[in-house]
């Protein structure tokens, strides 16, 4: 083959291999990983933030619920109330007086003493018992009313203006008539106390 075959042969193949892309293959990525600051800085900020939740539960915890000066009212004095109520359920008045105390305690900064205070608050249980509430197609009653009522008198002897003598707190459930009282009246009489004991509250300390 003469110089000149051998010439044109070349051109013919360089211009065969021509627009042809040739990709150079890259080296296998390596999966990353956080250096050592940066998972420092990320175990940081997942304890700041738990900080700060654990001060804003702490701190709504804390809130005030009430309008007691405590610069002034250190104290509240409450006598145990009565049960003057025509039914009798002795738990009741236990129940009651208890659950009323506790709510002080829990609720406020005030020491709850027997008698005397800053602030004094006594009453009487006056009122227990049932009642028909609805009649069915057959014409009885199918569901019963049972209401509790205390009478209430507070005083304020930092501030006589918000005192108030007598005053009724009322509150009640009910339950079919297929049922005896006897069988559900403790756990009705939980929900009405928790009832009138919150109305006391807010009536006297908390001023809703």
């Amino acid at each position: 083959m003469d110089n000149r075959t051998q010439r044109a042969n070349h051109i013919a193949v360089n211009n065969s291999n021509r627009g042809q892309l040739y990709t150079v293959p890259s080296a296998p990525r390596r999966p990353w990983r956080p250096t050592l600051g940066r998972r420092l800085a990320a175990s940081l900020t997942v304890a700041v933030a738990c900080t700060l939740l654990t001060s804003c539960s702490i701190k709504v915890g804390l809130a005030p619920i009430t309008s007691i000066d405590y610069s002034k009212v250190k104290s509240i004095g409450m006598t145990d109330f009565e049960n003057h109520a025509t039914l009798v359920y002795a738990p009741l008045t236990t129940t009651f007086n208890q659950t009323l105390r506790d709510m002080f305690i829990q609720q406020t900064q005030l020491s709850v003493l027997n008698g005397g205070g800053d602030l004094e608050l006594s009453g009487e249980i006056t009122g227990y018992q049932t009642s028909n509430e609805s009649v069915d197609a057959s014409g009885y009653s199918s569901k019963v009313r049972l209401t509790l009522t205390v009478k209430v008198t507070y005083v304020n002897n930092t501030n006589h203006e918000e005192d108030f003598t007598d005053q009724t707190f009322t509150a009640y459930q009910t339950y079919d008539a297929t049922e005896s009282l006897s069988s559900v009246q403790d756990d009705l009489i939980s929900v009405m106390v928790d009832d009138i004991t919150e109305q006391i509250f807010n009536a006297t300390v908390a001023n809703w």
